[in-house]
């Protein structure tokens, strides 16, 4: 999933930050192994090959120089986001085929493509592709008109954030306050701003309340620390013990177990007394497939709970359940126990930022700037290197996509 589209350029070379790089000049070509100088720059590459497999490398290009309205930036922190693994491994990939070879930066990891899925392959076959949705980093050098940015610590979702430069447009850096760190500005495109938007889409289409699945992550630490700043009620739900017991540290109310017998009344419950009539689950599949199902469900029943009179169509009041992860990749099953009135659909970012417009958006990025250490903490379980990055017991660990166990690719260790 791309999260933030803006043309990029680097050295020569036009491109989105979603698309592979074709160097257009001698000076841009890529090289791998170990012949670098001061003048290049290394990065982590993914390519799928017309073999039916997808290798992940370190790759060496030169370091650009930034164009007037452009800055150089010595990148300190990459966090492995689960929008960043469809690039970055494929959604095709078979895990359990994973080999290495080679060591340092001439290291190769290669992961077997299932053979059905090679035809949604086609598009990337034999193209070298940057990966690395967002990070953070210090603007080194600068273009005649953004040279004000130099010294300072900035954010932002470039694209091909796994590099240790990357020159971008001055405009598309988030700018931190002195004394922020690169691993506390690494994730603050992401999340914070997914999270944001939750609740302006809750505005948007006229509900006052929310349900979030797999709330025990970073983005739901967000939210849940988001909605009790703004008094936004918020239905959380997890799947283990030990996630209630965090979410109820940080002041969450209202937080649902999915393993527990009384899951369901517990939701309805919850529903009840917030109100809540949107959802947005990250999950796609949770519960055996069944979550998106159960939370159209259990809204259902909060709203015939309260209703004045029998309708054999439901209740008539709507609900929407949107799809914005692909944390478990079961078929979302639906069990229609929810009337006529709801919805269920997918929700990406990028498009939702063009609804808000820029002045609003604006306004969410200077609050996840002044904000970077407290609302839109994130925590790391791990800081590896490029060479870690690409070492199959590490890949395994970052594939999983397990709930608070998220990575972070520092480019210089």
């Amino acid at each position: 999933m791309i999260i933030y589209t803006s043309m990029i350029k680097l050295t020569t070379c036009y491109y989105h930050s979603s698309d592979y790089i074709k160097p257009t000049n001698i000076n841009s070509i890529f090289i791998k192994g170990n012949n670098m100088s001061e003048q290049n720059s290394k990065e982590i590459r993914s390519i799928v090959t017309s073999e039916g497999n997808v290798e992940l490398s370190i790759a060496v290009s030169e370091i650009p120089v930034p164009a007037d309205d452009e800055v150089l930036i010595k990148v300190g922190a990459s966090p492995i986001n689960p929008s960043d693994l469809a690039l970055l491994l494929s959604f095709a990939a078979d895990m359990d085929t994973i080999t290495s070879t080679g060591s340092g930066d001439d290291t190769v990891t290669t992961i077997k493509i299932h053979p059905a899925m090679m035809g949604a392959m086609k598009p990337r076959l034999d193209e070298s592709m940057q990966v690395g949705n967002e990070g953070s980093g210090v603007v080194i050098d600068a273009g005649a008109n953004a040279k004000d940015l130099i010294g300072k610590t900035v954010g932002l979702a470039g694209g091909a954030m796994y590099s240790q430069y990357r020159c971008v447009p001055a405009m598309s850096c988030l700018v931190m306050e002195d004394g922020t760190s690169a691993a506390e500005a690494a994730s603050s495109f992401v999340n914070p701003l997914t999270a944001l938007a939750f609740i302006e889409t809750m505005k948007m289409e006229n509900h006052t309340a929310l349900v979030h699945t797999a709330a025990a992550s970073n983005l739901g630490q967000m939210l849940v620390k988001i909605c009790k700043d703004d008094s936004v009620p918020l239905v959380n739900i997890v799947r283990k013990p030990e996630q209630v017991e965090l979410l109820k540290s940080l002041g969450a109310e209202h937080v649902c177990n999915t393993n527990d017998p009384d899951f369901m009344k517990d939701l309805v419950k919850a529903l009840i007394e917030t109100g809540a009539t949107l959802g947005f689950d990250a999950t796609g599949g949770g519960n055996n497939g069944e979550l998106p199902g159960q939370i159209l469900s259990a809204m259902e029943m909060a709203a015939n709970a309260t209703a004045k009179e029998y309708s054999r169509y439901g209740s008539d009041t709507y609900k929407q359940v949107y799809i914005y992860g692909g944390l478990d990749r079961q078929p979302t099953l639906l069990k229609r126990a929810f009337g006529m009135s709801w919805g269920l659909g997918g929700w990406l970012l990028t498009p939702m930022i063009g609804k808000i417009g820029m002045e609003r958006f604006q306004q969410m990025r200077e609050r996840v700037a002044s904000e970077i250490k407290t609302t839109f903490a994130s925590k790391y379980v791990q800081e590896i290197s490029f060479e870690e990055m690409l070492q199959p017991e590490i890949v395994k660990l970052y594939a999983k996509q397990a709930t608070g166990e998220k990575y972070l690719v520092n480019p210089h260790k």
